[in-house]
């Protein structure tokens, strides 16, 4: 995986994370969800590079490789404020002040902390198969609820813990033939460490506490990402089925939005790399437009 690139792993202050960088040209972040770590980019990161950017992959904090600091009960230290801040100072690091970004599911929720806290460091950015935190809980359903119940459970204290290292494999059900061996072997072995399983639990409780906050405090204040925004999310995935057209719930939070559906299942970087790297690409274009820019009404009007 990732021949060429250069790994790291940098101490950032409360936390030390692990890095993979290659590539020259303008910088783009690429954020991973739950539970995967930043191997799960490792079909799409070497087309962005061929394509003329230096991509940079990082664990987000308590995952893969990263540590954050110890466990509170406020759960701020995993909070996305706090892992959007690991970035910024990832990419300082390695010399870039402004860079594009793409975050998947979880590390959505990181990619919009960062481009509302930091809209000086972020020149555009990409949201894959993702809402805002509190988009979902303001939209409660008994099909959201039994769907994605998971958010829930992890958020009781303890008991998930007990369950998920009881047996890890079982639990999360990876598949070596769909992710590519080498990025299976490495999230199998992030997922049996218990440190890595109780950070990822306290993503999941920050966002239902600190990380809502946060977003209800912008959403009230009116905070927007000013910078061009591309939505995208998998069609054999439930994000459509519950909300309808993800573009106009994310025309809520940002000026510039342009989006589409891509025929996937949820891990898209894993099961549609190549529509994705050339959908990213096109968009890291100042000028491109290469992708039909069309919302599910839109289609449906248009026929």
């Amino acid at each position: 995986m990732f021949e060429a690139f250069e790994e790291a792993q940098l101490d950032v202050g409360e936390a030390s994370v692990f890095v993979r960088f290659g590539g020259e040209g303008p910088p783009v972040v690429l954020l991973h969800g739950h539970p995967r770590t930043s191997a799960t980019w490792h079909w799409v990161a070497p087309r962005l590079v061929e394509a003329g950017h230096t991509v940079v992959c990082p664990d987000l904090r308590g995952y893969g490789r990263s540590r954050g600091p110890q466990f509170t009960a406020d759960h701020a230290g995993y909070s996305k404020r706090a892992v959007a801040g690991d970035v910024v100072a990832v990419m300082r690091h390695l010399g870039h002040r402004r860079f594009a970004l793409a975050g998947h599911d979880r590390g959505g929720s990181v990619a919009l902390r960062l481009a509302l806290d930091h809209p000086d460091a972020v020149s555009r950015v990409a949201f894959l198969d993702c809402l805002p935190l509190t988009e979902h809980l303001s939209r409660m359903t008994t099909e959201f609820a039994t769907q994605w119940w998971h958010w829930f459970f992890f958020a009781q204290p303890g008991i998930p813990e007990r369950v998920i290292t009881a047996d890890p494999d079982s639990w999360y059900r990876g598949d070596p033939d769909a992710m590519g061996r080498e990025n299976y072997d490495e999230w199998r072995q992030a997922i049996r460490n218990p440190d890595v399983v109780r950070a990822m639990l306290e993503d999941y409780r920050a966002g239902l506490t600190v990380d809502r906050q946060h977003e209800e405090a912008d959403r009230d204040a009116g905070t927007r990402i000013a910078c061009p925004t591309l939505i995208l999310w998998s069609l054999q995935d439930d994000l459509e089925d519950l909300y309808g057209d993800p573009v106009a719930i994310w025309r809520r939070w940002a000026t510039d939005v342009r989006g589409r559906g891509i025929d996937s299942g949820h891990h898209v970087a894993e099961q549609a790399p190549e529509v994705l790297a050339s959908a990213l690409t096109d968009f890291l274009q100042p000028h491109s437009s290469g992708f039909e820019e069309r919302s599910p009404a839109e289609r449906q009007h248009k026929g």
